[in-house]
């Protein structure tokens, strides 16, 4: 969760307040400019490659390049973009919604208005396929790998490392393969993902347990609560409850290796050796070398594929300050309470609620 400004912020959401917002625009040229805005959108998916994408909407119709030398300023130029809240006394706190790449501008020239479409800096690293084969040859280590395939592309870019870090093993990738995938390759090894957070930093990190990361938020039903309406649904799609994951290296001759990871829990309802049966899934990578690698490889994994027996969508105030793996613990109207972990959300830079969905739910005592 990002930090907020102060200690009234949060309590305010659950009020009647003012929202903010505000949108930069980081021109190729250097300068920059705030742009009015009529409307927009964020969103953020933690199953996506690219985690935020967004839409503005803005009247100024200057804003379609149109010569050689206007489209050179939208060509590298970036949105950033802030909401927050504006206060009777007329002070304004904000927090970012993140850091985007201008993919397109488009609009009738002569009335507006006009629509900016962006995405999150990794779109940046996706869109810069390798051009000759790169290979952590040498004894790597995965954090080390990762952060010169992303600054090769971006040479300013932050890295912010949370992660366990480990020497992979030898694997080439050929001319025009995905220099994201590689990024994401690396970061499972060491059981860890890598995404853009809200300032445009690149930030390499596990996902958070939901029975011991800290509460981010509640959402509470009724009078002073920020929860509209909950939607509850199940479904057995893409769960895995099994996970092996093996290394094999000739290259560095290096034994095969594996481990194997699965929910052992008896009360869950993915449980392995339950009624909703064993289904597992295998994943196999040259970049590991020890069973170390192996186990954190496999756990990561089962993380992402096990949901608990519900998922929920739920529709609240808007609470800018949120991120995907975030753990909010929801209490319904009929006082029942569960922690949930946020996969995605949109926010709007309107007056609009926020649609949050989790990936799974688990019974708060």
């Amino acid at each position: 969760m990002y930090s907020p400004p102060s200690a009234r912020f949060l309590p305010t959401l659950a009020m009647s307040h003012t929202p903010y917002t505000e949108v930069q625009l980081h021109r190729g040229d250097g300068t920059v400019q705030t742009l009015p805005h009529t409307g927009g959108s964020v969103s953020v998916d933690r199953g996506q490659a690219v985690r935020r994408t967004c839409t503005v909407t803005v009247p100024d119709t200057s804003l379609i390049p149109v010569r050689p030398s206007e489209q050179l300023a939208i060509y590298g130029a970036r949105l950033r973009i802030l909401r927050g809240i504006r206060y009777a006394d007329g002070t304004i706190e904000s927090v970012p919604l993140g850091e985007f790449r201008v993919d397109s501008v488009e609009g009738d020239p002569d009335y507006g208005p006009i629509t900016i479409g962006g995405s999150g800096l990794e779109a940046i690293v996706v869109d810069d396929r390798f051009v000759t084969p790169y290979s952590t040859r040498g004894g790597t280590a995965a954090v080390t790998a990762i952060t010169g395939l992303i600054q090769a592309t971006l040479p300013g870019a932050v890295i912010v490392n949370r992660a366990s870090d480990a020497t992979l093993g030898t694997t080439t990738w050929d001319a025009q393969g995905d220099r994201w995938a590689a990024v994401q390759a690396c970061a499972t090894a060491i059981g860890a993902e890598v995404y853009c957070d809200a300032d445009g930093q690149f930030i390499i990190a596990e996902l958070p347990d939901i029975a011991t990361a800290p509460i981010a938020w509640t959402v509470d039903a009724g009078a002073g609560g920020v929860l509209i309406s909950a939607n509850r649904a199940y479904t057995r799609d893409g769960i895995y409850n099994v996970v092996v994951a093996s290394g094999e290296n000739t290259e560095d001759n290096v034994v095969a290796v594996s481990a194997t990871a699965q929910d052992d829990d008896p009360t869950s309802p993915t449980y392995w050796a339950g009624p909703f049966g064993r289904v597992p899934r295998f994943y196999s990578s040259s970049l590991l070398v020890t069973s170390g690698q192996c186990v954190a490889a496999a756990s990561k994994l089962l993380r992402d594929a096990v949901k608990p027996a519900a998922t929920v969508s739920i529709e609240a105030a808007p609470n800018p300050c949120l991120e995907p793996g975030d753990v909010i613990r929801v209490t319904y109207g009929n006082g029942d309470r569960e922690l949930h972990q946020i996969q995605s959300f949109s926010i709007d830079l309107g007056l609009s609620s926020t649609t949050l969905e989790t990936i799974g739910g688990k019974e708060d005592a």
